[in-house]
């Protein structure tokens, strides 16, 4: 007997047999409703009935055939069936059209499939008709989907008339494996640029964690009358807010959110929360979980516990992944992480070790470098360099910069020549260009006394030319972001800024002679 799919909703009993009684009545009586059959079989939907109908019928139209590939594509579970289907109609002498490509291409993009994609490609040029701005778009899409960046590129430039949408995938394709240069090279030469334009490099930088790129465009963004941010938007460019402790720009976001009704999209409220809490305002934080309610979700859990882990509410993130547990909501290796930075700053290590042991005993999560870092961050804390560096001695994986970097931060703490030398030796490898670890290391000698070791560091710096970058700082002023190191005159108005510092010297030293004479008079 014919059935659904298994993994499809049941369907209605009745519907069906409405189905089922048509489809009887037709086949007694020799009329072609396959037309009907399909679109109601879809609707359901019973892909395979529909899939039966259609190989049975004694007239299949290209129509048809693009309607249940469509219904295949948007069902990951069944999506090879796309294929079958293009070959079936392909041997029946049914020529493809720009709409079979269109579902095709999307298909091969939720496969990630660039080898079915390439093929189809092949078909493509190969079909005789004219494409069509949609079919080469998505084409394109395709490529730069599955990380065929110089095929999607080629397709790209061999468009004659491009519109928005596929400068905006050419875009994406970019941003999504990293290359925001060629992005922003494309974002310059855009004729006209749309919401989906904005949103695309502000979204690529966050996710690149360029986020004072990230910021500085969202800032011109605002200056466009004509582009209104969306909650993608929104979702985009608060996570760049928090990174850099924007909270002023953050809350003007969050203004414009509730104003628009965005607040309501959960991950532009999970954005709000998390940015929030990265920015210390624990308080305003809390409220906004709470507000969030029963929509929250893991991923606003996660935000939370961090936030309250990274601040000092040690005990407060415990509590809240027990209150997470109670309301069925299974943590992930990001919970992990959380709860043992809190298990760190509080300095509990035992509690800390059960967290540690639990992940793989009671939620079968698979610990990843970051938990084995926090282990050693916090066994090294607290005095325990020996049992730190054997956590990382029976990693199963090669320890990073990170590791090593815990490592010698609690050796420079608690004074450990011998563990610093071999963490720092590690990071001389890794990091060869990162001067903070021979700084470091020599700091830590110095303090010990072995003025031999400090020499032969400043000699390995200066033999590998490696010299201390300057820090800088940002500060927030009207809405925007200004980035500045010691005595750094680049900034527009440095002028006026220093003239204003030395008119607050003067003030100072002013303040202390007054001070000075009344103690004399005194």
């Amino acid at each position: 007997m014919l059935s659904h799919l298994p993994g499809e909703p049941n369907m209605s009993c009745d519907v069906m047999r409405q189905v089922k009684q048509i489809h009887g009545y037709t086949l007694r009586n020799g009329i072609d409703h396959t037309k009907i059959l399909i679109e109601k079989l879809l609707q359901i939907p019973n892909l395979h009935y529909a899939h039966m109908v259609l190989h049975h019928s004694p007239k299949p139209t290209l129509f048809l055939y693009n309607k249940l590939i469509q219904a295949y594509s948007s069902h990951p579970p069944h999506q090879l069936q796309c294929f079958s289907l293009y070959s079936q109609m392909r041997l029946l002498g049914f020529p493809p059209n720009q709409h079979t490509f269109n579902f095709l291409f999307s298909t091969c993009t939720s496969l990630s499939s660039s080898s079915l994609g390439q093929v189809l490609h092949t078909h493509f040029i190969k079909s005789g008709f004219e494409p069509d701005l949609f079919a080469a778009t998505a084409l394109l899409d395709m490529y730069a989907k599955v990380g065929s960046l110089e095929m999607a590129r080629q397709v790209f430039d061999e468009i004659s008339v491009r519109g928005v949408p596929t400068w905006n995938a050419m875009m994406a394709g970019y941003t999504r494996f990293g290359n925001m240069k060629g992005a922003l090279e494309l974002f310059r030469l855009m004729p006209s640029r749309n919401v989906v334009s904005w949103t695309t490099m502000i979204c690529g930088y966050s996710h690149n964690k360029q986020y004072g790129e990230a910021l500085g465009l969202f800032l011109r963004m605002e200056q466009e009358k004509e582009i209104v941010p969306n909650e993608v938007t929104l979702a985009s460019i608060l996570p760049a807010c928090a990174n850099l402790g924007a909270l002023e720009i953050g809350q003007r976001v969050e203004a414009y959110a509730r104003k628009n009704g965005f607040f309501k999209n959960l991950y532009v409220s999970n954005a709000v929360l998390e940015m929030y809490a990265k920015c210390g305002k624990i308080g305003v934080a809390w409220r906004v979980f709470n507000e969030i309610g029963s929509l929250r979700n893991l991923c606003s859990c996660n935000s939370m516990i961090m936030g309250l882990a990274i601040h000092g509410h040690c005990c407060k993130a415990l509590e809240l992944f027990y209150l997470m547990l109670g309301e069925g909501i299974s943590p992930d290796d990001v919970t992990f992480v959380g709860l043992l930075l809190a298990c760190t700053h509080g300095g509990m290590v035992e509690k800390g070790r059960h967290l540690f042991k639990s992940m793989t005993t009671s939620f079968h999560i698979i610990p990843k470098l970051e938990h084995y870092g926090c282990m050693v961050d916090l066994l090294g804390r607290a005095g325990r360099l020996r049992e730190a560096y054997e956590v990382i001695q029976s990693m199963p994986m090669t320890p990073d910069s990170v590791i090593w970097g815990a490592l010698l931060g609690a050796c420079s703490f608690h004074g450990n020549v011998e563990l610093a030398e071999i963490a720092a030796e590690s990071l001389f490898v890794l990091e060869p260009w990162n001067p903070g670890n021979y700084v470091i290391l020599s700091n830590i000698y110095a303090s010990a006394g072995h003025w031999n070791g400090v020499a032969k560091i400043r000699k390995m710096m200066k033999g590998s030319q490696i010299t201390k970058s300057a820090g800088h700082s940002f500060i927030e002023e009207g809405g925007q972001l200004h980035k500045f190191i010691v005595e750094d005159r680049s900034h527009p108005k440095s002028n006026e800024i220093f003239a204003l510092l030395d008119g607050v010297y003067e003030m100072i030293k002013l303040s202390k002679s007054a001070f000075e004479c009344h103690l004399d008079l005194v």
